[in-house]
């Protein structure tokens, strides 16, 4: 049984699927279906031509995303992980992806559509041998698996 997140956008859906498609290897828009011309029903007033729901899947993992206006909006309660196998992953990732610099800590980061992503190296739990590499995790903002394994 798989689960599978539903991503809550104000406007942009359409727009963060191309996205991320464009950054994950593998990703594909599975669906689109926009909301109705808003004369045939006044419970879509103001969403013409918005996603009512798309599907997408970034290296064949499936989300769902829809506009439903700005009542609800992410915040970091909830990130997405990408476990990467090295540096130039993390690296590659972190540069798709991060748009607020002052929401990066300990690997997180924030993208240009307000979701909060940890890029992380697949092994850090091995990494993390002791109280100088925590610390030296603390300290950074991408992490540097060589300042990890040299920590201490």
């Amino acid at each position: 049984m798989p689960i599978v997140p539903c991503l809550w956008f104000d406007d942009c859906a359409e727009e963060a699927m191309g996205f991320y498609c464009s950054v994950f290897p593998d990703s594909r828009i599975v669906s689109l279906e926009k909301y109705p011309d808003a004369s045939l029903d006044e419970h879509f007033e103001g969403m013409t031509g918005k996603v009512l729901s798309g599907v997408f899947e970034l290296d064949g993992n499936r989300f769902i995303c829809l506009d439903g206006g700005p009542a609800f909006t992410f915040n970091e309660a909830i990130s997405l992980t990408v476990e990467c196998a090295d540096q130039a992953e993390i690296d590659h990732y972190w540069s798709a992806l991060s748009a607020s610099p002052e929401h990066e800590q300990c690997g997180w980061l924030k993208d240009r559509f307000g979701i909060s992503w940890q890029i992380v190296p697949a092994d850090l739990a091995a990494l993390m041998t002791g109280d100088a590499q925590i610390r030296a995790l603390m300290g950074m903002k991408k992490i540097v698996i060589d300042e990890l394994v040299n920590a201490g």
